[in-house]
């Protein structure tokens, strides 16, 4: 039997009122998601409490915190049926939007900066490693200028790094390999499982170019020659910052080679609920049928608690599948540089023809002439 809390604007306890809790988290999004269900009336007539959007709300099971966060969503029909949807305060990374330059620092830098613009409370950040020579990052929400970074990090150095909430606030960590502690295996704890396997986003091969010559960039390649064999040839082509030397894009060429290469594995499996096991974690799973061994990352997690059992679906990977945004070079840059390749162009001084002219007026007016035999 799972035994839930539920505090609402540090005042109420509400569990009475909780038909169904949903927690809920995925590697793909930097917050956690709390879904409540209610039968929020005692006399079929007004509502038992009316919550407020905005509101902190907490969750707790068997004595442990699992959320803190705020409502932003908050329904209810004429029946007192609600619904209550709140985020940790990491969602504000999605609800705020900006422009923003960024020259010779590091990612866990970048989301030091970002935190303090914006007035999101951080935990441990830790030390990224790679330093980004520089990046504009235009209209585009925080979030996306944080895996962003990251992204570019994980391309030059391998090194993965996960955001999360915790005790309202923002803390990044790398993923390093994880420690193994919860087993999930059918005849056990595994209610059901779905299994799935793909070869749709592998890549075999993979060619970089880099430099500020579009005419000769310096270009980087890497093969699976195995892997070839077996699949077949797939290469991937990417464009590397304008920035990076030779060595770099070599290094790139071989990170991403290294990431692309893999058959992509999804398993689906319904079990008993461990709070520990969210997005981000690891498990080790078997079940026979599906022939389901080893181990595996948590992508996505959805625990429901609902008549005293605590139940999970989880989303499992071979593969460490975080969310990537690939940088694009300042489009203002790419643009000048068209604008002065066209204008180079249009200056070139043009051959003259055999009459002298050497525009287009001057030779209609040559070929009219010749028309009237010269007049």
């Amino acid at each position: 039997m799972a035994k839930i809390v539920v505090l609402y604007d540090g005042k109420y306890y509400v569990e009475q009122l909780v038909v169904r809790a949903e927690w809920s988290g995925d590697v793909a999004q930097p917050f956690r998601t709390l879904t409540l269900t209610l039968s929020n009336t005692l006399n079929g007539e007004e509502q038992a409490l009316a919550f407020e959007v905005g509101k902190e709300i907490r969750f707790y099971a068997d004595n442990v915190g699992l959320f803190r966060g705020i409502i932003f969503t908050y329904d209810i029909d004429d029946k007192g049926s609600a619904t209550i949807t709140a985020y940790d305060e990491n969602v504000y990374l999605t609800k705020n939007a900006d422009t923003r330059k960024f020259v010779g620092m590091t990612a866990g830098a970048i989301v030091k900066e970002i935190c303090k613009a914006f007035e999101i409370p951080t935990g441990t950040i830790a030390s990224t490693g790679y330093v980004i020579p520089k990046m504009i990052l235009r209209n585009m929400d925080l979030w996306d200028m944080i895996v962003t970074a990251l992204t570019e990090t994980r391309k030059q150095n391998g090194r993965k790094f996960f955001v999360y909430a915790r005790e309202g606030k923002l803390f990044l960590r790398e993923k390093k390999d994880e420690i193994v502690r919860w087993m999930i295996e059918d005849g056990v704890n595994i209610i059901s499982a779905n299994r799935s396997r793909s070869i749709e986003d592998m890549r075999t091969a993979v060619k970089v170019l880099g430099g500020d010559d579009e005419d000769k960039p310096i270009t980087a390649s890497a093969r699976d020659a195995a892997m070839a064999a077996k699949y077949g040839l797939m290469q991937h082509l990417e464009q590397a910052d304008s920035k990076l030397n030779k060595s770099q894009i070599e290094q790139l060429a071989k990170t991403r080679l290294k990431e692309l290469a893999k058959v992509n594995e999804e398993v689906t499996v319904e079990a008993l609920g461990i709070t520990e096991v969210v997005a981000g974690s690891a498990v080790y799973a078997f079940e026979s049928m599906t022939d389901l061994v080893g181990g595996f990352y948590v992508n996505a997690d959805t625990h429901t608690f609902e008549n005293g059992a605590h139940t999970m679906s989880v989303t499992l990977s071979k593969t460490d599948d975080l969310p990537k945004l690939d940088y694009e070079a300042d489009s203002e840059k790419k643009e000048a540089a068209k604008k002065k390749k066209k204008n180079a162009k249009m200056t070139t001084k043009p051959k003259k023809t055999k009459k002298g002219g050497n525009d287009p007026v001057t030779q209609l007016i040559n070929t009219i002439k010749k028309q009237n035999g010269g007049k």
